[in-house]
């Protein structure tokens, strides 16, 4: 795995520089050589004593995004704190597969031991069956790709940043992303790729 530190506006120490790649080699047993990592520190003023050295690290693991984020007295222990956080995420990453796995396989075995599915019986009528609200702040479409991949999920609602409107990311079948902006009326923003499905076609960046 190769790893950059470097500082955001200020110079990192040498100290501060060998503790960072000597905690990022714990998370080597859960990537491989094509994994890269970006860690940098930065110092908000503005924040209180004990959040003031920040820490942020970004991983591209099989070309998915990983971010992690921590605050605290000194930069040592906000590496320790962002690394507890990138372990769980490269380990939740790594298991995810397994799972999908085993959900299509109780799947296939519940259709096959389902046997209420008569010509008889009338088809079941879907209804919503649950509403949620949320608050929703604007981001960069890299910060979106980010936040998805810390969840887990399929796709993501946000305001892009650069236009503030509202859009959905999602992943599509060959492993990038697709961006759909909707519009009044019922038109599209034009396709960035070849997606041809009414969105943008986000490429992944792949080690």
């Amino acid at each position: 795995m190769r790893t950059v530190v470097k500082g955001k506006n200020i110079d990192v120490s040498e100290a501060d520089r060998r503790h960072a790649e000597d905690k990022m080699r714990r998370l080597e047993r859960l990537l491989d050589e094509r994994s890269e990592a970006l860690v940098e520190l930065s110092l908000e003023r503005h924040r209180s004593a004990e959040a003031s050295h920040i820490v942020e690290v970004t991983l591209v693991v099989d070309g998915k995004l990983l971010r992690g984020e921590a605050g605290a007295a000194t930069f040592r222990t906000a590496v320790d704190q962002v690394i507890d956080k990138l372990e769980r995420q490269a380990v939740d990453l790594k298991e995810r597969p397994r799972e999908r796995e085993r959900d299509a396989d109780r799947r296939t075995r519940s259709d096959a031991d389902d046997t209420s599915g008569s010509a008889e019986e009338a088809p079941r009528r879907v209804r919503i069956v649950k509403t949620k609200r949320f608050a929703i702040e604007p981001m960069f479409e890299e910060d979106a790709v980010g936040a998805m991949e810390e969840l887990g999920h399929s796709f993501f609602i946000f305001v892009n940043a650069e236009n503030e409107r509202l859009a959905v990311l999602y992943r599509r079948t060959d492993g990038d992303y697709g961006l759909i902006e909707p519009t009044v009326g019922g038109l599209y923003t034009t396709d960035r790729g070849a997606a041809g499905d009414g969105g943008r076609h986000l490429r992944t960046t792949r080690g």
